[in-house]
């Protein structure tokens, strides 16, 4: 029974760790002036002035950031979020 236990315990840590992978905030960046697709969740102070998200994937966060008016239109291309 405790090993039943303790493979359950294991099988929920690594599910919850494992969906907490591969999600995307997009911020404001002010130093930069642009809005950056960024893979942690951003603390909101000093050069990043707003954060929005998560999302699933970088398809869902550039789609978001399109629609962010305070996003600039001319933002590069977010293919490797930082």
């Amino acid at each position: 029974m405790k090993s039943l236990l303790l493979v359950g315990t294991v099988i929920v840590a690594t599910t919850v760790v494992g969906l907490a992978e591969g999600l995307y905030w997009v911020v404001g960046n002010r130093a930069t002036n642009t809005c950056d697709i960024v893979t942690s969740n951003p603390i909101v102070d000093g050069n990043i002035w707003f954060a929005d998200g998560p999302y699933n994937s970088v398809d869902d966060a550039k789609l978001a950031r399109s629609t962010i008016s305070q996003c600039p239109r001319d933002q590069p291309p977010a293919d490797n979020p930082k």
